[in-house]
């Protein structure tokens, strides 16, 4: 998967300030008018309004500090049902981190880093004989490497990933390229669970930004 312009200046899945449509008169679904018996509300996602039967589905939305359930229209809280089990479940293994083989530009030797998202979630962080921080938002290209097949004719299993990112103060982009531990050892399996992790944030992102 390639994700190009996901730059944003919050975290990895980043959070948006609803827009408020206070003069609407009509549902934004149904296109009901909107009466004494039937009442306005206001998704808490997106912001529009739309009539109860429009609006009736309740979702967590951590990502704008909702832990409570609020109230979606349903086009929202498809996205916000995937986020939350974005928080749930990969969101930890990121934090985590993993060892990848990191290779920085046309470097030809890689070096063991441990990588691992900040806990602001702002950037990401590779560590090994040397320290780097990568702003989220400076990121402008993600690509999933995959390599063969699962069995049974599964999908291909991610190995590693490609990033390109500006840097302040340097002209043109940055790239790097992680890739997981070649032999079988200990640190391959967690190398894939974050590499799948960050593939779904990835997308949550994609999504975020078109909706």
């Amino acid at each position: 998967m390639v994700l190009s312009g996901c730059t944003s200046s919050d975290g990895l899945v980043p959070g948006r300030r609803a827009e408020r449509s206070c003069l609407c008169s009509r549902c934004m679904q149904c296109d009901t008018k909107f009466d004494f018996i039937t009442r306005k509300h206001h998704c808490r996602r997106c912001g529009k309004c739309f009539c109860d039967r429009c609006s009736s589905q309740k979702v967590p939305l951590r990502r704008m500090y909702f832990v409570d359930p609020v109230r979606q229209c349903a086009e929202c809280a498809l996205v916000s049902l995937r986020e939350a089990e974005f928080y749930d479940k990969q969101l930890k293994v990121l934090l985590s981190g993993a060892t990848f083989l990191v290779t920085f530009g046309n470097s030809e030797k890689p070096e063991t880093m441990v990588c691992r998202l900040s806990s602001n979630q702002r950037c990401l962080i590779l560590d090994g004989n040397s320290h780097y921080e990568i702003e989220i938002a400076h990121i402008s290209t993600v690509q999933i490497l995959t390599e063969g097949f699962a069995p049974g004719g599964g999908n291909a299993r991610a190995a590693g990933m490609f990033l390109q990112y500006t840097m302040p103060g340097s002209e043109g982009a940055a790239q790097l390229k992680l890739m997981a531990g070649e032999d079988a050892n200990a640190s391959k399996r967690p190398a894939a669970a974050w590499l799948a992790a960050m593939h779904k944030a990835t997308k949550l992102l994609y999504e975020s930004r078109d909706q």
